[in-house]
């Protein structure tokens, strides 16, 4: 059987210059952090002074600023929902 790639999904993009309201509210308590987690590769984290919101991995040809905005999107459904949002711990749990 052939494998596919997965198609790039392009999430609308907001200006860094327009406000990031999550992100904004998150860091008047807690913080947010870009780097490299080996072996995930880089990724985006919040958290919110209690516990982790978020921890997204960048993906292949996602522009920082992408990256920036789905992190503000999960933040707001982790406050919003409940639902917390892991790429990183989710790419090593066996199937």
């Amino acid at each position: 059987m052939e494998s596919r790639r997965k198609p790039i999904v392009r999430y609308p993009t907001r200006s860094l210059d327009e406000p990031l309201p999550n992100i904004e509210e998150l860091i008047q308590h807690g913080q947010i952090t870009f780097g490299v987690i080996r072996p995930a590769g880089c990724v985006a984290v919040a958290h919110d002074g209690r516990q982790t919101v978020a921890m997204l991995v960048r993906r292949d040809g996602e522009t920082v600023a992408e990256l920036v905005n789905r992190l503000d999107l999960a933040i707001a459904k982790a406050r919003l929902e409940g639902v917390r949002v892991d790429e990183v711990n989710a790419r090593h749990i066996p199937k």
